[in-house]
């Protein structure tokens, strides 16, 4: 069985962004266990709630298959974070399943991991992965060897779908 972890914000994480890739791990029997800054109820734009069961700063990328990390305007809490850094970093360098959507995938490029890779995301973080190294592709969903991202809620679920398809699920 793959166990993902999905990093979401503590509030205005974005709620299709998660429940979507969410359900879809979840259908296949993956084991999806949620992190934020710190365990405890999670609060969505749209009101969705979820309860995080590790801080990220806690998480360990060795006990997961997949790390992915939930946009939403909350996910800015990310964007400078050495725990989410550290963390993406070593889903990276132990070639887990790394997935970034919406503006999350800022995340990723400020931890140097989207140097010279074919990324995409909200249109907003545009210039922000390409001041990082990343080649912007503009995809809804764009999966490269272990780093998927995708660029909003209409992408949900083919991002989900897309990171099961990575983890042969």
């Amino acid at each position: 069985m793959k166990t993902i972890l999905m990093v979401i914000a503590p509030e205005t994480f974005r709620d299709e962004e998660y429940a979507h890739p969410k359900e879809v791990l979840e259908s296949r029997g993956a084991t999806v266990v949620t992190a934020s800054t710190r365990a405890g109820t999670c609060t969505g734009k749209l009101g969705m709630t979820a309860e995080a069961t590790v801080a990220v700063s806690e998480a360990d990328a060795l006990d997961y298959d997949a790390v992915v990390f939930i946009g939403g305007a909350g996910s800015k809490i990310f964007f400078d974070d050495p725990f989410a850094h550290a963390l993406a970093r070593a889903a990276r360098d132990e070639k887990r399943i790394l997935g970034a959507i919406c503006i999350a995938p800022s995340i990723l490029a400020r931890a140097g991991l989207l140097r010279g890779w074919p990324a995409t995301a909200f249109e907003s973080q545009k210039d922000d992965l390409e001041a990082h190294g990343a080649i912007w592709t503009g995809n809804p969903v764009t999966a490269e060897g272990h780093i998927i991202t995708a660029n909003g809620p209409e992408a949900a679920r083919d991002f989900g779908l897309a990171l099961a398809d990575a983890l042969g699920i």
